[in-house]
């Protein structure tokens, strides 16, 4: 039988077609969600769910998903800082200012609470182009309000990370950067990178949003909860991840100045951008002062993490990655408990190989440079030191090395630094120095490629 209603089709009845059209809207909401999902980007980590709430975003759309998301700038969480166990910053506004590699026509931030021990709860955070190098100012029209899941507060649980939604900014590569947040409650021990070798501003209150730098009055050693930014670019074609200690946090270089070695590789790559044998990667430096290959810190989190344990936090999710540069082993001989067998730390080294091949990055390893005059130098661990060397340069270990000892050895006894690359304590480098390890390294030997299987 065939029925005709008010409005109806025939042959069609009014349920069937209110169940046709609630089909059609349920793809339509399933299909914006996965477009929606897929460009915001992802969580990271193993902190579980974060909870999003308040008030929602009046700040500027996210940009169109059009290029390629690749990491500007990064610190590796390196423990809790001390001091902050019970009340951590609540009710102050933390601004870090950071440096980029390279630019792009959007951003974003991940924030960790990595070591806290209780949910950390922002109310308000933003991302603002520095007015001038080292300004906690905001170049005026640029201070964005970020947010989480469309939300302006996010509650990121203990152990955990979030990633803001993108936020149209033009961002410029070789620039500050502030990304400022605020926490209204209770919520320690804060997550850091305690040698930053940059300046970064505290104020009382909820100042995010401030362009103004006049009430950040405190000044602090430290990046604080920030651990990424990323950004979204036409020309870009990845992301550099250096691996490393303290040499290539660069413990030594000026304060504020932006001379660690992976700052001057990133200018020497945007520098060669035209040249197609360089690729135009962004470069993050993932070094934490200390680090060693095969063993951590204490506590749990433990605080820096060896290489082995933070590979997939630093390395594998880092956006964009198509290249690690590894920089570790020297703390393995020096630092207590020493490792007096060289195969360990080469076995070590290789095993971070294989992680990152599986994953199909590319893998530039670095010789390890002299420390005679240091005070943990002995006859006995510089033979493990030049051991370890001997195997980088056989091919032993990864697909292409850069050879830092003997750009920085002293010609006339190598087994020091050549003085004017020494800092003074005779195993970090001075300016000088970093500079020269950054012009060692061949920048098309970074060009990703099928990793070799060793």
């Amino acid at each position: 039988m065939t029925r005709h209603d008010d409005g109806g089709r025939e042959g069609v009845s009014p349920v069937r077609q209110r169940a046709l059209l609630a089909a059609l809207v349920a793809v339509a909401v399933v299909i914006s969600g996965a477009i929606y999902v897929g460009f915001r980007g992802r969580l990271g980590g193993d902190g579980g769910s974060v909870q999003a709430g308040g008030a929602r975003s009046r700040g500027p759309a996210a940009p169109a998903s059009t290029g390629t998301w690749a990491g500007t700038w990064a610190a590796s969480p390196a423990g809790a800082e001390p001091g902050t166990e019970v009340d951590g910053l609540f009710g102050r506004s933390v601004r870090n200012v950071v440096h980029t590699s390279i630019g792009g026509s959007g951003a974003r931030v991940t924030l960790s609470n990595l070591y806290g021990q209780q949910p950390l709860t922002l109310t308000h955070a933003s991302l603002a182009v520095a007015s001038a190098q080292g300004s906690p100012t905001a170049l005026a029209g640029t201070v964005r309000r970020l947010t989480f899941s469309g939300n302006t507060s996010v509650i990121i649980p203990a152990g955990g990370q979030v990633v803001s939604d993108p936020t149209r900014l033009r961002v410029p590569a070789d620039a500050d950067m502030l990304i400022t947040t605020y926490s209204p409650t209770p919520s320690g021990p804060v997550t850091y990178h305690p040698r930053a070798r940059q300046i970064s501003y505290v104020a009382q209150g909820d100042r995010t949003e401030d362009e103004s730098g006049a009430h950040y009055t405190r000044q602090s050693p430290y990046w604080r909860y920030v651990t990424a930014l990323d950004v979204l670019s036409d020309k870009a074609q990845g992301t550099v991840v250096v691996l490393g200690d303290s040499i290539t946090d660069g413990i030594t270089s000026t304060m504020g100045a932006d001379h660690r070695w992976p700052d001057i590789l990133s200018d020497r790559l945007r520098a060669a951008a035209a040249d197609s044998t360089a690729p135009h990667y962004g470069v993050v430096n993932e070094g934490i002062s200390g680090n060693r290959v095969l063993l951590g810190g204490y506590g749990r989190p433990a605080n820096n993490p060896s290489g082995l344990d933070r590979f997939q936090r630093d390395v594998l999710e880092r956006s964009g990655v198509r290249t690690v540069v590894i920089d570790l082993g020297i703390n393995d001989i020096m630092r207590r408990p020493r490792q007096g067998d060289p195969a360990k730390i080469v076995e070590g080294l290789r095993e971070l190989v294989r992680q990152a091949h599986h994953h199909g990055l590319r893998v530039v390893g670095a010789t390890l440079m002299p420390f005679q005059g240091h005070r943990g130098y002995t006859p006995r661990l510089e033979a493990v030191r030049d051991k370890v060397n001997r195997r980088i340069r056989a091919g032993k270990v990864f697909d292409t090395y850069v050879d830092f000892d003997k750009a920085l050895r002293d010609p006339y006894d190598p087994h020091r630094l050549r003085p004017r690359f020494d800092s003074g304590d005779h195993l970090h480098p001075s300016d000088a120095g970093y500079r020269a390890m950054a012009d060692t390294l061949d920048p098309s030997s970074l060009r990703a490629a099928s990793g070799a299987q060793l």
